[in-house]
């Protein structure tokens, strides 16, 4: 086979799928750095944002993050003055996690480098071409997490 041939690895939709992920991976992870931040702090911001204060727990489960990366994260997160955690006044063993004024500032930096580094990945792609996209992956993704 030649270097014009395709292979058959490179035609398989989930090879193409797991390729671009990590090149994504990178790409977010490199973006967030040079901004002095992690993905896991834009997760967490961005679910605060949008359901407002919860418990450690429940942030992890919204926004898909392992409960001791939650706690490391938002660690971080309150050492720079993003988050503030506060005794559950329903249950004294839990803390209710509420972003800051400050946070919603970051949050709004981050998102402004998700949007850069979402042009970045997605360059060759026209906007209808990356609603479809969208559309496909989260058709694969409700599949599997209905397992």
């Amino acid at each position: 086979m030649d270097e014009q041939t395709p292979s058959v690895l490179t035609q398989l939709p989930s090879w193409l799928l797991t390729q671009s992920a990590a090149q994504a991976h990178r790409i977010i992870s490199d973006t967030f750095a040079a901004g002095g931040a992690r993905s896991y702090h834009f997760r967490l911001l961005a679910t605060l944002a949008e359901f407002g204060p919860a418990s450690q727990a429940e942030l992890g489960r919204r926004s898909c993050i392992d409960r001791s990366d939650v706690v490391a994260a938002l660690n971080e997160l309150a050492e720079d003055g993003y988050v503030d955690r506060t005794p559950d006044p329903d249950d004294g063993r839990r803390n209710i996690i509420t972003i800051t004024t400050s946070g919603r500032r970051h949050y709004r930096r981050l998102t402004t480098l998700v949007t850069k580094a979402q042009d970045e990945i997605f360059g060759p792609l026209s906007p209808t071409d990356r609603a479809r996209l969208s559309t496909l992956l989260g058709k694969l993704l409700a599949y599997h997490q209905a397992d």
